[in-house]
């Protein structure tokens, strides 16, 4: 897996770049909401990226920060009917927070307005990530500007986190509330991450 690219950005066009590292030419696919973050040549970019395998095809996804891949990921591994290019549509067509507190509203018609969306792929996005446990009501919270405690954050994050691994729901939660039992307060979410992956194995 190609977790990041770091090197000289060569080629920047309307979601697609070319990054140099070392002698290698990556073409990274990337959200039209990336904005100012890849559009200068010549300098060096750190890229999180996604690397999607299908038969006989190798996309890198990218994206400029750790909230999108993680709504990228969640998109296409828990809401069925919605794969890498419908997911990259919603990025491009409004930020990470607006689509969230798009979801927590259930405003589905901001979603189903976005290009290459509908009404039926708006409902069945906003119905299903309703439905997991501790998504919408982390989000409900960002949405509110309300504050949540270190530690919530933390276990929210490495909840979300993993779910974009392929996780349950569920098995996620539960994992990451035992570990948060017996790991120091202020524990990180890469702490909680690495303590709930040993537990999963």
């Amino acid at each position: 897996m190609i977790t990041f690219l770091r090197g000289t950005l060569i080629e920047s066009w309307p979601q697609r770049l070319v990054i140099d590292v070392h002698g290698v030419g990556y073409e990274v696919i990337v959200p039209l909401f990336s904005g100012d973050a890849f559009s200068r040549t010549g300098v060096e970019v750190t890229v999180l990226t996604h690397l999607h395998i299908r038969e006989q095809e190798h996309t890198l996804y990218g994206f400029g920060n750790a909230d999108e891949r993680d709504l990228f990921r969640l998109l296409i591994d828990r809401v069925s009917g919605v794969g890498p290019k419908v997911a990259m549509s919603i990025l491009s067509g409004m930020s990470a927070a607006d689509f969230k507190g798009a979801v927590v509203a259930g405003d589905i018609a901001a979603i189903a307005s976005i290009k290459g969306l509908g009404k039926k792929t708006a409902e069945r996005i906003v119905l299903e990530l309703k439905d997991k446990v501790g998504v919408a009501e982390a989000w409900e919270v960002q949405s509110r500007g309300a504050e949540i405690a270190p530690e919530q954050s933390a276990r929210n994050d490495a909840v979300l986190a993993l779910i974009s691994l392929g996780y349950k729901q569920a098995d996620a939660q539960k994992a990451i509330n035992k570990v948060a039992e017996t790991e120091p307060p202020g524990t990180s979410v890469d702490g909680l991450l690495r303590a709930a992956l040993r537990q999963l194995q």
